[in-house]
């Protein structure tokens, strides 16, 4: 199977999750927009009534092309289920994500969630987070102040590496909530907590890609078959 068609056996292990009446977090990316597509099949030959909060724009957008009925989190602030991909995924399901540019979205959306579902090919699956850069979302205002501030911080851990502002073409990439992004190539990240709580007390950072403590499973797609990462008991 190539990439995409792991991502899609991914999704549909996910959309069996999926039950009906449910509020759905539906994530952002292109494993996430495969279940989006196997969710709107679902729901216009089955007749599924569910009801979904998108966490990016792009995702609302391809929803209301293929007719899954949406809400915002204002309107359904409390969700059932989340179903996201992922950049990174280790062996307690923490994960980094952002690489799609709406973590600040993902994560308020999976905190909102009685569960969160990740779907992911096994090329996501990692010993220890770090070799996909962390995004970290900041506010425009102060950015080289902030940036020194991230280095800072993640030297006092033994962290370091380039930090690279996103850009797109030609302009710095801007987040739907109007933010920046950095990506940092820190390599290894051995204590993912630390770096966290070094990160949110940064007042120019408004959100980081270190998703902690959220995910309950992680559907995992590979040559052999879909297996589910649970974590041990």
């Amino acid at each position: 199977m190539d990439a995409r068609q792991l991502k899609i056996e991914a999704a549909r292990v996910a959309l069996s999750h999926v039950e009906d009446g449910m509020r759905l977090g539906i994530g952002t990316g292109s494993t996430a927009e495969e279940f989006v597509r196997l969710l709107a099949a679902r729901i216009g030959e089955e007749g599924l009534a569910v009801t979904g909060v998108p966490t990016s724009e792009r995702t609302a957008e391809l929803c209301r092309a293929l007719g899954v009925p949406l809400a915002t989190l204002d309107e359904m602030p409390e969700l059932d289920l989340t179903i996201d991909g992922a950049d990174e995924i280790d062996a307690q399901l923490s994960l980094i994500k952002g690489g799609g540019g709406a973590l600040l979205r993902e994560k308020i959306v999976a905190a909102a969630s009685a569960r969160m579902l990740v779907i992911a090919d096994s090329s996501k699956v990692v010993e220890t987070l770090g070799r996909f850069p962390l995004p970290i979302e900041v506010n425009p205002f102060g950015l080289k102040a902030t940036e020194i501030a991230i280095a800072s911080a993640a030297a006092r851990l033994g962290l370091q590496g380039p930090l690279a502002l996103r850009m797109a073409g030609d302009a710095p990439f801007v987040t739907d909530g109007g933010h920046l992004i950095i990506d940092a190539s820190f390599g290894r990240i051995p204590d993912t907590q630390a770096l966290s709580d070094a990160l949110h007390a940064i007042p120019g950072v408004v959100e980081h890609g270190l998703f902690l403590g959220l995910a309950f499973a992680a559907i995992i797609a590979d040559a052999g078959g879909v297996r589910t990462l649970r974590l041990a008991r």
